[in-house]
């Protein structure tokens, strides 16, 4: 992706929990940049701090999580603004959420107030941040309905969250987040509570509607074929910190990292030997307050060298021109005495 200026930079964040037993250290160090209608994937399992991530840059971290450190770039007209020093329930970035950044949740039954009709919601988020009076602001409403592929949409947005089937909230949402058409959208798992066919069904609308609205994507998940089908550019955390990240196409061709590289052979593609076992990951990812030493992902790691990864966490560093990896096996580190 070759545009000039990223939409959104996010330098060195570092978001900590600061609990009764102890500080979680979510997310370590992470820095990325989001380009104009980019398709922009973070990748990992459970726990890795993708989801935080994503909530730091909207400002709705949950107590007692808070940004410790790091930048948030937001550019927008020319000018930019640092989200991280923003007010979480200022003016400033109450108008950005939403207008300039929308979301797409992980499950859009809770996050749809179960008293209030869909449109209802719709209606009042395009007016929060349009000025337009109610009627204009229906008619924006059954646009976007329409545009998301809802059938019946006048009938459908006087119905409530509960009467719409999995995939129609989902659609329900995705017209919500784009109703006020913001330029970077973050799609948090936004396929995971539903079936495999309308999972593909919401994976191609999101595409057509970010091509025809140029609308930059955030996508999280920890599904790696959904990343194959979505992102163009691709970053993989493990335990708060960016193991790899490259396009999409070096990623899944020539994966650097023994972490992405396990996640890949981890999954079933068509050229798989019927009836036999995936490989899996040995071991499941640490509890954060048994954080190890050096390389979080060493303790699974098949291709651990004693002394060096257990010793030191390697920085993240270019590994064959369009590649960055954070592995000793590329780069090797000073171990501290």
């Amino acid at each position: 992706m070759n545009h000039a200026t990223p939409l959104l930079s996010v330098h060195n964040l570092q978001v900590q929990f600061f609990m009764d037993e102890g500080i979680v250290q979510a997310v370590d160090g992470v820095s990325f940049d989001v380009f104009p209608r980019q398709v922009f994937g973070i990748v990992g399992e459970s726990g890795c701090g993708k989801s935080v991530t994503m909530k730091a840059i909207l400002q709705i971290l949950e107590p007692p999580g808070r940004i410790v450190k790091g930048e948030i770039l937001l550019n927008r007209n020319g000018s930019t603004i640092d989200l991280a020093k923003l007010n979480p329930n200022g003016k400033e970035m109450r108008d950005i959420r939403g207008a300039q950044i929308a979301l797409i949740p992980q499950e859009p039954m809770s996050s749809f107030s179960p008293v209030h009709t869909v449109g209802d919601q719709i209606i009042e988020a395009i007016r929060l941040h349009q000025p337009v009076h109610a009627r204009a602001a229906r008619q924006i409403a059954l646009e976007m309905f329409r545009d998301v592929g809802i059938p019946m949409p006048e009938q459908r947005l006087d119905e409530y969250a509960w009467q719409l089937s999995g995939g129609l909230r989902q659609r329900a949402m995705i017209a919500m987040a784009l109703s006020c058409h913001p330029r970077l959208l973050i799609a948090d798992e936004p396929t995971t509570a539903i079936d495999v066919t309308t999972q593909a069904q919401i994976l191609r609308l999101l595409r057509k509607l970010q091509e025809e609205h140029h609308t930059a994507i955030i996508f999280i998940t920890h599904d790696l074929g959904v990343i194959a089908q979505m992102a163009d550019y691709v970053q993989v955390m493990y335990l708060g910190l960016v193991m790899e990240e490259g396009p999409v196409d070096a990623i899944f061709h020539a994966p650097k990292h023994p972490y992405t590289q396990a996640l890949l052979r981890s999954i079933p593609s068509v050229h798989s030997t019927p009836r036999v076992n995936l490989p899996t990951i040995s071991g499941s990812i640490p509890h954060p307050f048994n954080r190890p030493s050096g390389c979080p992902f060493h303790p699974r790691c098949p291709q651990f060298i004693a002394g060096k990864c257990d010793k030191h966490i390697p920085p993240l560093r270019s590994v064959g021109g369009v590649q960055a990896a954070a592995c000793v096996l590329y780069h090797d580190v000073e171990v501290p005495r």
